[in-house]
């Protein structure tokens, strides 16, 4: 049975006029960079919850959500219209198995996102146990347009801090002001991302995290499995690791 707690929204930020954060201040358990739990409102005599991604790493004690406002979404309207100091519920176990303790040995870390969800990845980065596991990290954020690319003071700090990160956005439907033009799975496809991070082919000692919209995460999985690498599971250790929560 699933335990929830009250929590008070401390900040948002509005990225756009459709993706927002919120920063909330709630006593939850400990839980992994990468993890995610679920958010709710009471609406009438209805609780209704949805599942988000931390986007703070465990070490910050402040709780923080990247979201978007989904037209006649039945929570992410309710969501948007949160005010500092209101009060929010928030499931105390946190779940998700995107987390670098299920993740073999590597050369390149590849995490592929497409919209809100290079939240768990922002998370991983600033809990900062990749760096002294892998020699190459490459962050690839998918989105429509170039307002979409959001949090980049917090990845450009990252990239000074830690030269092995590679930042890749991935514009699909303008012409991109940063990286490169069209989806990720036709990026790799065409081994234009490879060349855009400087190799001439997959690396074999590569693995796959994948979080995002459920089509590109089962094209991209079936693509790199065309390639030769594996589903990772706990019995049978592979390359890709995908989350998929709604």
């Amino acid at each position: 049975m699933a335990k929830w707690t009250t929590g008070h929204i401390l900040e948002i930020n509005w990225w756009t006029p459709s993706l927002f954060s919120l920063r909330i201040s709630a006593h939850i358990q400990p839980f992994k960079a990468g993890q995610f739990t679920k958010l709710a409102l009471q609406v009438g005599d209805k609780r209704i919850a949805r599942a988000y991604s931390f986007v703070n790493p465990p070490q910050d004690p402040i709780l923080e959500f990247y979201l978007i406002e989904v037209p006649d979404g039945s929570l992410s309207e309710r969501l948007a219209e949160l005010k500092v100091g209101d009060e929010i519920m928030i499931e105390e176990q946190a779940n998700g198995f995107l987390t670098l303790d299920e993740i073999p040995y590597a050369d390149t870390l590849w995490m592929l996102s497409t919209g809100t969800a290079i939240g768990p990845f922002l998370s991983i980065i600033a809990q900062g146990e990749l760096w002294n596991r892998f020699k190459n990290v490459v962050l690839v954020h998918g989105v429509r347009n170039n307002i979409d690319l959001t949090y980049q003071d917090r990845i450009k700090t990252a990239q000074k801090s830690f030269p092995q990160l590679h930042y890749v956005p991935a514009v699909s439907r303008e012409q991109p002001e940063l990286g490169l033009s069209g989806r990720i799975t036709n990026l790799l496809d065409s081994g234009e991302l490879v060349k855009y991070c400087g190799y001439d082919a997959l690396p074999k000692s590569s693995h796959f995290m994948l979080c995002g919209n459920p089509q590109m995460v089962k094209d991209t999985t079936n693509l790199l499995i065309s390639k030769g690498f594996e589903r990772h599971r706990r019995a049978k250790p592979g390359h890709i690791t995908v989350e998929q929560y709604w």
